[in-house]
């Protein structure tokens, strides 16, 4: 049975046993500050986030330079709530997810569960099919993606189901590979990009700015969900600031010079091809044998990108309820490899619109609740929690404050969204200019300033 905080150092041999219980400061044993680089960096430096990249031109009718810009400024504006939740692991012990108690209460926590097991699943479906279309491309169609997406899954879970100790121990090598290849590619491919024009200003044009700009923030912003996971084993000490750093440029770093690889990669006319798997097979075509090796190594890749999203799904079905805490996070990680390789075989064929609509999905509920966490811990608590209260209901915030801001926050959403599903009503005013995300921060904001002083005052009496 769970129990509520580790209090004996952790130095575990084999499968990870401990889920969400919070590490007491006594009990940890990662001293390995620079493991806060290298978990992003490994993260990130893969074949999806070439991917998103390769979607500004012929999804988003955007100019070579005008993306570029774009790629900078959402990728730090995106990895600004990551950077500073991964502050949070030291300095309370607890995981994301559970941290969220301390805003949304027990039954608001349960929702913001929901939407984030559907994040990480939705994550590891896309990170397969981009890692299914390469080992297609590589076998020139003879091996269908659902048998590359499975071997991907397989060597994911395998890693995943270990924990904490066994993730980093993979992250803090795996970049290694991945940098010398894409710095080979950017060397192959570099001379033959174009500065495609940007297209006359118009307001079609800066909807596609700024849609464009949603996506990249989704990627960045996406890991903020889990950011405190991966640290909540380091001293209480360990430095803000440095933890702060660190996240941010191994995320950052990246995600900004392989979008801009992804980018120039499609003004290439000689690398056309139907997926971004496609198009790298072309960039290596001339390395012979070398190339073959050099695509078998990308498609891996994607290994480093999914581990996060399969580690932190399990921790996050724990924070359910207590029954799901008693089974073992391995069990639910697990079953979330199934649910996700099942959902990513049948969507490989349409990748590219599954990839954008995905990711402004995600960028519309992170905004909301992120803003709500920040407020939360610089307004209302000034950095000050009872950590005893995580696991005890009745001492945790009803949350109501919270929950209403979420839900105000996606009004604002659905009110600027710009989907195939559905367009709101000042998106389409802006001729499709997607500013859900923008909407539901203000939106939120604004609502649990106002409501979260008036849940402390029913508390108090």
């Amino acid at each position: 049975m769970a129990t509520d905080t580790i209090e004996t150092p952790i130095d575990e041999k084999g499968i990870e046993t401990h889920g969400i219980e919070r590490v007491s400061p006594g009990a940890r044993t990662h001293v390995r500050i620079f493991d806060n680089f290298t978990m992003w960096l490994s993260a990130n430096l893969v074949l999806s986030t070439v991917a998103l990249g390769a979607l500004a031109i012929p999804l988003f009718k955007l100019g070579f330079w005008q993306s570029v810009a774009i790629i900078v400024i959402f990728n730090i504006l995106g990895v600004l709530p990551v950077a500073f939740f991964s502050t949070l692991g030291p300095k309370l012990g607890l995981r994301q997810m559970t941290i969220t108690r301390f805003s949304f209460g027990w039954w608001g926590t349960i929702i913001m569960a929901f939407f984030n097991i559907a994040a990480c699943i939705g994550w590891s479906a896309v990170n397969v099919i981009v890692g299914g279309q390469l080992v297609n491309a590589l076998s020139n169609g003879a091996v269908p993606p659902w048998v590359g997406i499975l071997i991907i899954a397989i060597l994911t879970t395998f890693v995943s189901i270990y924990g904490y100790k066994y993730v980093h121990r993979y992250e803090r090598y795996a970049w290694i590979p991945m940098a010398i290849i894409f710095i080979l590619m950017a060397v192959l491919a570099g001379p033959h990009f174009v500065a495609v024009p940007a297209p006359a200003f118009s307001l079609g044009t800066l909807a596609g700015l700024i849609s464009f700009g949603g996506a990249i923030y989704g990627f960045a912003t996406g890991w903020s969900s889990y950011a405190a996971d991966y640290n909540v084993n380091q001293p209480e000490e360990t430095p803000a600031s440095r933890v702060f750093w660190l996240t941010f440029l191994g995320v950052t770093i990246p995600c900004i010079l392989l979008e801009v690889l992804g980018l120039g990669l499609t003004t290439v006319a000689a690398y056309n091809a139907p997926s971004t798997g496609g198009t790298l097979a072309l960039v290596l075509k001339p390395l012979g044998g070398l190339g073959t090796i050099i695509l078998v190594l990308l498609a891996l890749s994607v290994v480093a990108n999914n581990i996060p999203n399969d580690y932190s799904l399990g921790l996050t079905i724990q924070v359910l309820g207590r029954a799901f805490q008693r089974v073992n996070r391995a069990v639910w990680t697990l079953i979330g490899a199934v649910v996700y390789v099942l959902i990513a075989i049948p969507l490989v064929g349409n990748f590219s619109e599954t990839l954008n609509n995905f990711l402004l999905l995600i960028a519309y509920w992170l905004g909301p609740w992120a803003i709500i966490l920040i407020l939360e811990h610089f307004v209302f608590r000034k950095g000050r929690y009872n950590l005893d209260d995580w696991n005890t209901r009745s001492r945790l915030p009803v949350g109501w404050a919270a929950i209403v801001a979420m839900f105000l926050g996606l009004v604002g959403v659905w009110l600027g969204a710009s989907q195939a599903l559905f367009t709101g009503p000042v998106a389409t005013a802006l001729n499709g200019m997607d500013i859900g995300f923008e909407l539901g921060v203000v939106f939120a904001a604004i609502a649990y300033l106002i409501l979260r002083p008036i849940e402390l005052k029913q508390t108090a009496r």
